[in-house]
């Protein structure tokens, strides 16, 4: 069975690459606010919705009037107005809310660049991006089957990572004879059928203190200024960590019992 699989690796960008990387960005935002705000202006005209090929063959000439476009890997720009079809469909599918105009002030930050010409690589210690060549990465396992694309982002604790779309083969896991249900619960986190209760680890709890004591020194500086800036990116370490830990325990849990079960009954919300 084929399915797309994605690998998430970190990244350690140098200044020139982190400077292409904000350019796209900043690029990447500015096509999908344009073609949003066309949409929207087209439908308060028209009464209708526009399609992503109308849009699409506007790109080239946008490209010409704004030659830093040409700045950044076009795949992106591509990618961008694809998000926002993407986006639209889920709406009217009801699905998603109507999507909203990007902002730049926004912490979390991304773009993706389709694969074209072996424009991406994956190497022992580096990964070959659009415009980037060759970033240093931490590459932690091996990637396998048929590249599609590439997705960078910036987390608001400033951490770059690339997330490598592949189209792959699973096999699919033995069946088994288990069954279990789960009751979510108050004190515990989840109580199975079989009697095994599952405590809450409260990550969030066991770090209010500290967590408190960073916000109180962030809102005592000036905001906007390079020592509230600091400041601000010890506070989103310190959430990145909580969510880390979360997800974490939420994977290994489900993986255990997906393994050890044929069938699963959960409590409807």
């Amino acid at each position: 069975m084929k399915i797309n699989k994605a690998y998430k690796f970190r990244i350690y960008p140098n200044e020139n690459q982190k400077k292409i990387i904000e350019k796209s960005f900043g690029c990447s935002r500015y096509v999908y606010n344009h073609f949003l705000n066309q949409r929207n202006e087209i439908y308060k005209a028209e009464k209708r919705c526009m399609k992503y090929t109308e849009q699409q063959n506007q790109l080239p000439s946008m490209k010409k009037e704004l030659v830093w476009l040409k700045e950044v890997d076009s795949t992106s720009l591509q990618m961008s107005l694809r998000n926002l079809d993407a986006a639209f469909k889920n709406f009217f599918e009801g699905r998603a809310d109507r999507p909203k105009f990007k902002s730049k002030r926004e912490n979390y930050k991304s773009y993706t660049s389709n694969f074209v010409n072996n424009n991406i690589e994956i190497k022992k210690d580096k990964i070959k991006l659009p415009k980037l060549k060759y970033v240093n990465a931490k590459i932690h396992r091996y990637v396998e089957g048929r590249v599609i694309n590439a997705t960078v982002s910036k987390t608001s604790s400033g951490k770059y990572f690339v997330s490598i779309c592949v189209e792959t083969k699973i096999e699919p896991l033995k069946k088994i004879s288990g069954n279990i249900g789960i009751d979510l619960g108050l004190c515990h986190f989840a109580i199975l059928s079989n009697g095994e209760k599952i405590e809450n680890p409260k990550y969030l709890k066991k770090s209010l203190d500290k967590l408190a004591k960073e916000q109180r020194k962030l809102s005592s500086k000036e905001k906007g200024s390079n020592n509230w800036n600091n400041q601000r990116i010890k506070v989103a370490r310190l959430h990145e960590r909580i969510s880390n830990q979360r997800l974490d325990f939420i994977h290994k849990l489900s993986k255990r019992i997906i393994s050890d079960n044929q069938v699963i009954i959960l409590e409807e919300s």
